[in-house]
């Protein structure tokens, strides 16, 4: 079936993901709808004594990025509006792919990490941070006490 397209989606790329798409089962973000999927792209490598994090984030600015350390869980957010200058001009929109809003991912990075162990640099909109590894608290192993008979 052919439908019409512009840019090289379909026009009702939204309206047609029911029940043909996987992704309609998952969790989206109503703010990223469909293009929810390509926010926040990370990278993981892991060396001797660290883990590398590379993570995609293009249009966003270093002032409205923040990371969180929380009881092992490390979270970044970044968040963007439109210039006010957009609104302002003349003209209606016929399409309009740029979104403003709020994203977030999240990373276990375990409770020996501290805020201060963590380097984080923003640079050419990706985010690099360095998480050192920390070694994961001994489990207590069972101690039996020998009975005497």
């Amino acid at each position: 079936m052919l439908m019409p397209s512009i840019f090289g989606e379909s026009l009702l790329d939204d309206w047609m993901d029911f029940p043909f798409d996987d992704e309609f089962f998952t969790r989206r973000s109503p703010l990223y709808g469909k293009h929810g999927k390509n926010i926040m792209k990370t990278d993981v490598r892991e060396t001797n004594d660290a883990y590398e994090l590379d993570i995609d984030l293009p249009g966003f600015k270093k002032e409205n990025i923040t990371a969180e350390l929380k009881d092992g869980y490390l979270t970044i957010t970044a968040n963007k509006g439109l210039d006010k200058d957009e609104k302002d001009k003349e003209g209606k929109y016929i399409r309009q792919e740029r979104y403003s809003g709020t994203c977030a991912r999240t990373f276990y990075v375990g409770d020996g990490v501290t805020q201060e162990d963590i380097h984080a640099k923003f640079e050419d909109g990706i985010l690099k941070l360095s998480v050192p590894k920390k070694d994961a608290k001994a489990v207590e192993q069972k101690k039996y006490i020998s009975i005497e008979g």
